[in-house]
């Protein structure tokens, strides 16, 4: 049996040796079909499902800028409030999740093309392949049923008889999902993306940097072609100028095929670093590599595993059509290294793999009842005033976390994360995308920013592990010229007894932890204390 699939390939079904494609033009597949060839009209928007990730958060602004209107999907808006591009005409915001296939589809209607971004991998993901295979099947039919002409999707390099990892296998059964259903695909198949923010750029950044010998399973051998991510993202727009790429697959890299070793040793060597001694050894399995890329790196466990088994495929391209269809500067890996490097140490990072994910509830933490509709519920109230303007202190309460610590008491904090990572949870590493800038939705060491109101709050949500949900949340009043009050409030819903006992277990530290902040903060904009700290009396 023959079937049409719309990646420019043709299925034989039931032919022995499993999967077999015969790849076609794409006007004959457009013939067989009974559709025409698609063209882009920059009047229709472009739907862009994953907004706020890693490469749907660098791609929009550059859509924007080629003078496409844009449709970003979200399920949290709040993510893109704060960027640069966000107040731009041609942008439009909306709030969906993907898995609610009623609003996909009223958000397909009116667009032309989709990019299709969503990956559920991330670090409060339980089962991401079963949510990305629903998510994927959702897309098709409200592509069908919402008019849209093309998608584009971004997959994983790797072929399926070489026993792909659960984490490629997924990005690779997407691309099936989605090219099943009557609008055209492009797919784009891409190894190793390095960027900075990128989860597995950050991987090969924190184990060369503080690992003076890096023991590595076997893998460390296996040869991959990467690519970075300014060549992925022009490679991403490109697609919607180039019919010929309407409904294919290609494999996009760059031109050098390395091992993971040799991106170690170029990396060291980017970064000024002394030679590092790398040894493979057999016994080190994916489980072992992901707990010591959790211990060593910002990125958790559960994200580290999956990322971990990918590396033991050999990713390289097969198909390198698109370079002569797009053609660019494909930079290779050491100069990919070095932009990446320049835009940590410059602060400029676009986008990053710690702001995926939901923002926490955090409704609890400003019950209008005191005792919480007669629920358990605790909060450490203290606050200082200062002759300061709320911005000054803004500035201050902006800056928290990553580099810039917790203005006291640093190495409690520290001690906190790395109990925390040993739990299982997502310890200090994390840090900060930006030192000064702060947007909903990004990641803060432990916390996530869950509000911001510049210049008068900010309010945190907890991520470590904890029996119960915490906040810590700051406010700003000015409360005469040049005179201010700065808040701090700390609340906790325990879960159960355990939550109860550890509260009390850490309130005596609040006492010179808590009070330390804030004369700590007032310490960092040099501006006197004419009160406090104080605790904030009940209400």
């Amino acid at each position: 049996m023959l079937t049409i699939l719309n990646n420019n390939r043709l299925h034989l079904a039931g032919h022995p040796e499993g999967r077999v494609y015969i790849r076609v033009p794409i006007k004959l597949i457009s013939r067989l079909q009974g559709c025409a060839m698609p063209s882009e009209d920059k009047q229709a928007p472009i739907l862009v499902a994953g907004a706020t990730g890693y490469i749907g958060a660098r791609l929009i602004p550059r859509l924007l800028q080629t003078g496409y209107r844009v449709r970003a999907l979200a399920r949290t808006p709040a993510k893109i409030g704060n960027r640069p591009w966000s107040a731009h005409p041609d942008l439009e915001i909306v709030k969906v999740d993907v898995l609610d296939q009623n609003a996909l589809t009223e958000a397909c209607r009116g667009c032309s093309t989709a990019y299709y971004l969503i990956h559920s991998m991330n670090h409060t993901s339980e089962d991401f392949v079963t949510t990305d295979r629903e998510a994927a099947f959702n897309m098709v039919a409200a592509a069908d049923a919402g008019g849209l002409k093309r998608i584009i999707y971004l997959s994983g390099l790797g072929e399926w008889h070489d026993s792909l990892s659960k984490h490629l296998s997924s990005r690779a059964e997407v691309a099936d999902i989605l090219s099943s259903g009557n609008v055209l695909v492009t797919v784009l198949r891409a190894a190793m993306i390095i960027g900075s923010g990128s989860a597995s750029f950050e991987i090969l950044r924190y184990l060369v940097e503080r690992l003076p010998v890096i023991v590595t399973p076997r893998w460390v051998d296996v040869p991959c072609q990467p690519i970075g991510v300014r060549n992925v993202l022009h490679y991403l727009i490109g697609c919607l100028e180039c019919e010929e790429t309407v409904g294919a697959v290609f494999d996009i890299g760059q031109d050098q095929v390395v091992t993971y070793r040799q991106l170690m040793e170029i990396f060291a060597e980017e970064a000024g670093l002394p030679k590092r001694l790398i040894i493979s050894v057999p016994m080190l399995t994916p489980r072992l590599s992901s707990a010591w890329i959790h211990l060593l790196t910002p990125v958790p466990a559960v994200l580290a595993r999956p990322l971990a088994e990918g590396l033991r495929n050999k990713v390289i391209c097969r198909d390198t059509r698109i370079r002569a269809l797009i053609p660019q500067e494909l930079i290779d890996c050491r100069r990919a290294i070095h932009l990446a490097l320049e835009r940590v140490r410059q602060h400029q990072i676009e986008s990053s793999w710690i702001d995926a994910g939901r923002i926490p509830p955090s409704e609890w933490s400003t019950p209008s009842d005191p005792s919480w509709a007669g629920g358990t519920f605790y909060n450490d109230s203290r606050q200082i005033t200062l002759s300061a303007t709320p911005g000054e202190i803004w500035r201050a309460v902006a800056s928290i976390g990553g580099e810039s610590g917790w203005y006291y008491g640093d190495w409690l904090w520290k001690l906190r994360g790395y109990l925390d990572q040993l739990a299982g949870g997502v310890g200090l590493h994390r840090g900060r995308r930006c030192p000064l800038e702060l947007s909903p939705g990004e990641a803060l060491d432990f916390w996530r920013v869950a509000e911001v109101t510049k210049p008068t709050r900010l309010l945190l949500v907890a991520e470590m592990k904890l029996p119960g949900e915490a906040t810590l949340e700051f406010r700003i009043e000015e409360i005469s010229p040049g005179v201010t009050v700065l808040q701090q409030i700390a609340h906790f819903l325990p879960y159960g007894l355990l939550g109860m006992l550890y509260w009390y277990a850490v309130t005596p530290f609040h006492n010179f932890i808590f009070n330390g902040m804030l004369r700590g903060m007032a310490t960092a904009i040099s501006r006197p204390v004419l009160r406090g700290p104080e605790r904030i009396p009940d209400s």
